[in-house]
């Protein structure tokens, strides 16, 4: 018996089969990658994405240490493709604040936010730098003493952020203005908090977690401190970096070669 395309369309709609086939398409979709990655569908995703996800990620998608929010501008701990940034946006995380997209929101849309996500990571096989991760390595741990204050790979301080994966969350740009200018745009995670206690004793440090009840602090010698509100006669902050400027302290060279160190930073595949 010949293949008669009409009476099959007829069958399809007839017995509602139509409606199974159709349904496997989005997995197909997903099977085949991202097919809405142009500069469009980036744009569009950037707009969905500053509209319902910077309330917790931020404007910069860089994440919010309050809230804990992840940085979303390097490589990602729970998905390491387009397929599983999509299902992420589509079923959420169960027992964190990562909800699911709306049920009713079109396919096509989630997959332009996939491409505005994917699209904040930077490649580094694609970044040329001047600099010498080598060279950086020996000033990190020499004249920049960066490690007085900064982890990597579990050796160094407490006092500043832990940079074992910096390269995955920063890029040259940004890490070099770290260097010159840590004064901008500091996290509040890393402010530093002098408390005057009602028994008049002063201490300060960072400040590690703050709520409507408690301030928990770390002094320079990582003890931690904490102060029921009830308890404290005042409480100053100050929202500087503890870091220094490196701006006449290096090189251009050492910076250059530091910054090279810093973005070379990234989880081992």
């Amino acid at each position: 018996m010949g293949f008669n395309s009409r009476f099959w369309w007829k069958w399809l709609l007839a017995s509602g089969a139509i409606s199974i086939f159709l349904s496997g398409l989005p997995a197909m979709a997903e099977d085949a990658g991202n097919l809405y990655n142009t500069g469009y569908d980036i744009g569009q995703g950037q707009r969905y994405f500053e509209r319902q996800c910077s309330r917790c990620h931020g404007f910069d998608a860089k994440g919010n240490d309050e809230t804990g929010a992840p940085d979303l501008t390097g490589r990602l701990s729970r998905a390491s493709t387009n397929v599983g940034i999509f299902n992420i946006l589509r079923e959420g995380i169960a027992g964190t604040a990562m909800l699911p997209v709306a049920a009713d929101l079109p396919d096509s849309q989630v997959w332009q936010l996939v491409a505005y996500v994917d699209a904040l990571s930077i490649d580094p096989t694609n970044v040329n730098l001047s600099g010498s991760a080598t060279s950086g390595a020996m000033v990190f741990t020499g004249r920049g003493d960066c490690d007085s204050c900064h982890m990597v790979s579990g050796q160094g301080g407490r006092l500043g952020p832990d940079l074992s994966r910096v390269g995955e969350r920063r890029d040259p740009e940004e890490l070099m203005s770290d260097l010159i200018t840590p004064h901008e745009d500091v996290a509040p995670r890393w402010w530093t908090m002098k408390i005057t206690g009602t028994d008049g004793s002063y201490r300060e440090g960072l400040r590690m977690n703050e709520d409507s009840f408690s301030l928990r602090i770390m002094d320079n010698d990582f003890n931690l401190w904490s102060y029921p509100k009830t308890r404290i006669e005042s409480a100053e902050r100050v929202e500087e970096s503890t870091m220094p400027s490196y701006a006449q302290t290096l090189t251009e060279s050492d910076l250059d070669d530091l910054v090279a160190y810093m973005f070379s930073l990234r989880k081992e595949i």
